[in-house]
């Protein structure tokens, strides 16, 4: 996995460890990252996206607390083989409430009834997955 596939905002989004933290997670979600799969050592990955090394660090060991990851003392870091799915998934679900709370928050503040946010979210749905996929 080239370092380039990382991206960092520092002015938004987010703490910066966060930030890097959830596109990790999102990844082996998605499939981008498989299971047994290597992740770019700290340094360099701290150099590519000129960030600290102490924060990329931070970012692999609650990795590895939450199952995404393990790293091995000299081979480096990798992509569990099991439970790295199931965690990227809760999280992904996460990220998608949290986005659904506030669109759903927003559209309240401006008047969209329950029955139009419905019919709203109803045609969204039937955008992104079409009957072929259900």
């Amino acid at each position: 996995m080239p370092p380039a596939f990382f991206s960092v905002n520092p002015h938004g989004g987010g703490p910066l460890y966060q930030q890097l933290a959830d596109q990790i997670k999102r990844a082996v979600a998605m499939g981008a990252l498989a299971p047994g799969e290597r992740l770019p050592t700290v340094k360099g990955l701290a150099h590519e996206l000129k960030l600290n090394p102490n924060t990329v660090a931070r970012v692999y060991r609650d990795l590895e607390r939450d199952g995404v990851i393990a790293t091995t003392p000299g081979r480096g870091s990798f992509v569990r083989e099991n439970g790295a799915v199931g965690e990227a998934r809760r999280m992904a679900t996460n990220v998608t409430e949290i986005a659904l709370d506030n669109a759903v928050r927003e559209a309240r503040s401006l008047g969209v009834t329950r029955e139009e946010l419905d019919a709203i979210a109803r045609a969204a749905v039937a955008r992104w997955y079409p009957e072929e996929e259900r």
